[in-house]
Formats: structure tokens, sequence, C-alpha cells
């Protein structure tokens, strides 16, 4: 096949691009509408959650602007225009929120355009190469509605587009699935944990006596005494080498390295920004220093979950993030070691199930990227969809 289409059209003849009336910081409320801005669409497509986002405006504001002038609707496209670049969301039909101006640019009435191929092709190196024909400025560079406008994509029939849309979110929902399910089984260890270790309904409990707050044989120590919190080390995204290597920041994975800091398993606490957010790496990674890690040799799974149900945050706003001495003097009970060894196994089981999926999920997003540059340029002829399928039953 051909890799490359003739007839090519501009965006502004398959849709309307604008952006959002202006919202001030004084119409914020403490609930109400959600207000996404370009850091929520960058984190959402990041961690492939939930849209997300601690400012709010009223009910009566939003419909206010919503019959007016409008909202986005299903199958409408928001993609980030400051900052970082071209993070596209394709609006579904659950949701029901309003952005902000200069943030976000908003493609609706989107005609003979299927939204999904869109999105995909927004995604492309095709569509990266349109897209960083639009940015202006050097300083802080950002996209504008007009050159948006002239941006030129090829004339493909709906039901080629329908097609390749429909190979590609094959791939994600796959992996979608594969996310539910790790979420899953993290909520079944993290209930059992607080089945056992806080509301001591642990197996025997019935018969254990409790001294000084705890059953007799377990013990109340300090984090600090326990697992104690190392520092992770500078590493500039300019520096930063292509590798196999996770790097972690406190907002989890942030990017890969070529060289390892630590090696895996290690547990990582955010120090900076999220403090207090826990992650587990199974993996040699490289820790930055937004973050404290706890080596190898102390992590467990039953710490993992132990840290979870801690309390970072200090009370001292004097101190930013999260002050070492005092995560240090965090109460950590240690049970006995047949409760732990019966804990950490079943938990192990659960992570090893974990595990396979994240490195499924991980095939198959390489797959998925390593197919998306060839259905967009043609180099791949559409004849019967790939059937991705889970190794994981």
């Amino acid at each position: 096949m051909n890799s490359s289409h003739n007839r090519k059209n501009k965006l502004k003849d398959y849709c309307h691009i604008t952006s959002s009336k202006r919202i001030y910081a004084s119409d914020y409320v403490d609930n109400g509408i959600p207000f996404i801005r370009g850091r929520e669409i960058v984190q959402r497509f990041a961690h492939d959650g939930e849209l997300r986002s601690n400012l709010y405006i009223s009910r009566e504001k939003f419909e206010l602007i919503k019959n007016k002038y409008g909202a986005p609707e299903k199958g409408d496209i928001l993609i980030t225009s400051v900052g970082t670049l071209g993070i596209p969301y394709i609006v579904t039909s659950d949701d029901e929120f309003y952005f902000k101006d200069g943030n976000l640019i908003w493609f609706k009435n989107i005609e003979k355009l299927n939204s999904t191929f869109f999105y995909y092709w927004l995604l492309s190196p095709i569509g990266r190469s349109q897209l960083h024909k639009c940015t202006i400025g050097t300083s802080q560079s950002a996209y504008t509605i007009e050159r948006l406008k002239e941006i030129e994509i090829d004339d493909l029939s709906l039901t080629k587009q329908e097609k390749i849309a429909s190979i590609l979110s094959s791939y994600d929902d796959l992996i979608e699935n594969n996310r539910r399910r790790i979420q899953l089984l993290e909520r079944s260890a993290r209930l059992l944990y607080r089945e056992w270790f806080v509301h001591l309904r642990f197996p025997g409990h019935e018969h254990a006596k409790i001294v000084d707050g705890v059953p007799e044989g377990w013990e109340n120590n300090h984090l600090g005494d326990v697992a104690p919190l190392n520092y992770g080390k500078s590493l500039k995204k300019s520096n930063r080498e292509i590798g196999p290597f996770p790097v972690y920041g406190s907002s989890g994975i942030i990017g890969y390295h070529s060289c390892s800091l630590i090696s895996g398993p290690a547990i990582i606490i955010g120090r900076k920004g999220n403090v207090g957010k826990i992650f587990w790496s199974y993996d040699d990674c490289y820790p930055i220093d937004t973050v404290y890690y706890i080596e190898n040799k102390n992590c467990s799974y039953y710490l993992y979950y132990a840290l979870k149900n801690i309390t970072f945050i200090s009370t001292d706003v004097a101190v930013p993030g999260l002050n070492r001495d005092f995560a240090h003097s965090r109460s950590v009970i240690i049970p006995d070691d047949k409760i732990l060894r019966l804990f950490e196994n079943y938990a192990s089981d659960i992570h090893r199930q974990i595990y396979l999926l994240i490195k499924e999920i991980d095939t198959l997003s390489k797959v998925r990227d390593l197919l998306l540059p060839k259905l967009m340029n043609g180099e791949i002829t559409i004849c019967k969809q790939p059937k991705p399928n889970s190794s994981i039953s």
C-alpha cells in the first residue's frame, strides 16, 4: 500500500476549534462541577486514571455558560496548549466539567472525522509533526487556534478511520482492563491488611491477649528503626538517557533511564509534591530527589501496606514536603513471625499476578505504539483487525 495519501484537508474543515470562556479565581467553589486545567489532562494521560480536579465551579455558573456557549460533549477532544503540549483527551458520555482558557484548546462539532481516530492521529508521528508547526513562543511554547485550523490531515474515508481506531483502541481496552484488575488485586491485599492489622481480626485473634494496645508478641516501633528512609538523587530530564530503568518522582514513574540508582524491589515515598505517596518498584529503579526510598533488604509487602496506612502530612507548615525525622517518628506495628509470614505469602501471590499484568501492559503498549505510525501512514494494509488477547486468565 502506498505510504502516503494524496488528498489532504484542513482541520478547520472537520471541526470547530475554540477554547472556553474565562473563569476567574473568584468563581471557584468548594464543591460543584470539576474545573479542568492542562495539568489534569497530562496527569490522566500519564496514569490513565479518571479525569480529576481539586477545583470546582458552581452548577449555576456551569449551566449559565453551557446554555449560552456550550460545554464539552461526548466525542469532543481537548488538547493541552501550554506547558506540556499536545496531550489529547477525548470526552466521554460520563464527563461533566468545564476547563481553563489558554490551557486547553477544544475541538467540537466534529464531522466526517472519527473522534477516536483523531485522538490517535494527534499522538502519531504525523500528527505530532503537524502540531509542531502550530507552536509559538520560545521561553514557553504554546499552540494558537488559528494555526491549529490550518493543520493538514489525510482525507480518509470514515470506514477506514473507524477500522484504524478500532484496532488501536482494542489494545487500549485490554490495557485498561488489566489496570482495573491490578486495582482490584491491590484492593484485596489492602483490605486484608486493614482487617488483620487495623481492626486486629487476624487468624487466632479470638485467643490473643492485648498488651499495651497490641497483641502479645507484637511490637510497636518507629519507622526509622524498622526501615530508615534514604534520599533520592537529582536527575534532570535533560540528563536522562533512554533505558529500561524506571525513574520515580512523587507522582510515580516519570520516565526511564539507562542506569539504576538502587536494586529492586524497593518502596518509594513521596517527599515533595505528593507527600507520603507510596509506590512499590518491582525492578531496579532510579528514585529522584523528590522522594525517599527504602532499600530492598528492608522491604516487605507488609511494610508497603503499613506505610499506606500512615499519615505523613506534618502540621508544621514551616517545613515544606516530608521531613525525614518526622517520617521516622511514625509508628509501625510489627506482628509476630507467624502472622507476618501468612500475610507475606498472601500478598506475594497477589503481587505476582500484578507484576505479570504490568509486564503485559508494557508489551501491549509497545505493540500499539509500533502499529500507530504504520496504520496512520498506510504502511499496513487494513484487511482484518488483529485481536490482541491477554495471556493472563
